[in-house]
């Protein structure tokens, strides 16, 4: 269990930037393979659908989502990765029992504007 745990913890860490850009992924993964519209999930998550649009336009960069194929402008959870799904649901349920730490490991990561910054200067060894 804790293994699993720490490997949600590393995943928010590396891949989720904010609160709505897990809660719209977690939406998209518990309602696959729907497609939702920005609007769609700005009204799922209390938000405008500009940002919305552009927390799915992340997630999609990501790899996390892709866009729908079937209905323009919309996107969806489609994955055929046995551990991504596996790590995906393991979060929700996380998530479901641990708001406020989820949350707050969230906000108290660096922005990905900063993170982005530092990697260019991460020195790495030689082969």
């Amino acid at each position: 269990m804790a293994d699993q745990d720490d490997e949600v913890l590393g995943f928010i860490a590396q891949e989720i930037d904010s609160v709505p850009e897990l809660e719209a992924l977690l939406l998209l993964w518990q309602q696959r393979p729907k497609a939702w519209s920005a609007e769609e999930v700005a009204k799922r998550l209390y938000t405008d659908a500009d940002y919305a649009r552009t927390v799915l336009l992340d997630l999609k960069r990501k790899e996390l989502i892709s866009a729908s194929i079937a209905e323009p402008d919309s996107f969806q959870y489609a994955s055929d990765s046995e551990r991504r799904n596996r790590i995906i649901g393991r979060t929700e349920e996380v998530y479901r029992r641990q708001v406020v730490r989820i949350s707050t490991l969230i906000h108290s990561k660096p922005s990905s504007a900063v993170r982005e910054f530092a990697r260019a200067f991460r020195l790495t060894k030689e082969k």
